[in-house]
């Protein structure tokens, strides 16, 4: 059962200030270079840098616009905060069952991952390699200085950090409880809403074009899967946002999505993989509906401020 949504603003003025954060967060992004006229950063480390402040200041400026139109104008800090999805409470549930969820479509890519890794023990062993113990040691001490190397890394921390965190406050946390207000209906949000998303994305054409040396076509073709895969995963996120009303749901599939790449379906001579992934995708079909019941994420009380009214349900 749906709540019941009354219309705060227009169906108008919701799509016409989510297309202006879309345009918003694309254009700071390139701010530098086309309006104020800066010269190029002098590496990758100091354009990085550049995009990770440009990204703060568009996702700052949507969240201050979208509070100028919705109704958000008195009240405690966490009711004001808990519209866009920034709660404290059952935030172990929004961690733990997405980030479940979504590692169930990346099951072919986890057994094959698993492959490997006894592979390369087997064939160590058979060569006089190293003990188990010493070789579950180095495993660990690899993975230590792995994470050491991610922390160091801005490329790292644009995919898992700031790339995953402004998206979904502008594309998610912004855009949808101005949607619901608009009088859309719970499912027409979920479908439309990555649509802004996926054309955040369409600058990525034209970079691909110049540096990569891609004709137009193939450029096109590139930049179409990638925006069907962006297309895909806002669905996914942007379903998330609405049954669990909590950011982090959607930001943590996000970084795991991000984390993984695109998910393994075939491996050659290992038919297992196969398996894992078709039986992966049944149990998410199966239990994408129950993991994601508002109850989990939701208190219920008499007097609901939330703007999705889950806390309300009958």
């Amino acid at each position: 059962m749906e709540p019941e949504m009354e219309a705060c603003v227009s169906k108008t003025v919701a799509v016409i200030g989510c297309i202006f954060m879309t345009l918003l967060y694309v254009a700071i992004l390139y701010a530098p270079t086309l309006i104020l006229r800066l010269p190029p950063p002098s590496s990758l480390n100091n354009f990085l840098i550049r995009r990770f402040i440009c990204a703060a200041i568009a996702s700052i400026l949507s969240l201050l616009f979208s509070a100028l139109i919705l109704p958000v104008r008195s009240g405690e800090a966490s009711d004001i905060f808990s519209v866009y999805g920034i709660r404290a409470d059952h935030i172990w549930q929004a961690v733990v069952f997405p980030l479940f969820l979504t590692s169930l479509m990346y099951a072919g890519s986890l057994v094959l991952k698993c492959l490997l890794l006894v592979n390369s023990w087997k064939t160590d062993f058979d060569n006089g390699g190293e003990f188990l113990f010493d070789r579950i040691k180095s495993i660990t001490q690899t993975f230590l200085s792995y994470l050491l190397s991610i922390a160091s890394n801005l490329l790292a921390w644009r995919n898992y950090v700031v790339a995953p965190l402004t998206e979904e406050l502008v594309f998610r946390a912004c855009m949808i409880p101005l949607l619901l207000c608009g009088g859309f209906k719970i499912y027409t949000v979920i479908f439309i809403c990555p649509i802004f998303f996926s054309l955040a994305h369409l600058n990525h054409l034209m970079e691909i074009y110049r540096s990569q040396n891609y004709s137009l076509l193939k450029a096109s073709m590139a930049v179409g899967l990638q925006l069907g895969y962006t297309v895909v995963f806002g669905w996914y996120a942007s379903f998330l946002f609405v049954q669990t009303g909590h950011l982090v749901a959607p930001l943590i599939a996000h970084v795991f999505c991000n984390f993984m790449g695109l998910p393994v379906m075939v491996a050659r001579r290992r038919g297992l993989v196969t398996v894992a992934f078709i039986a992966g995708i049944v149990a998410f079909v199966w239990l994408l509906f129950p993991i994601t019941k508002p109850d989990l994420y939701n208190y219920r009380t008499e007097n609901c401020k939330c703007w999705n009214g889950y806390c309300s349900w009958n």
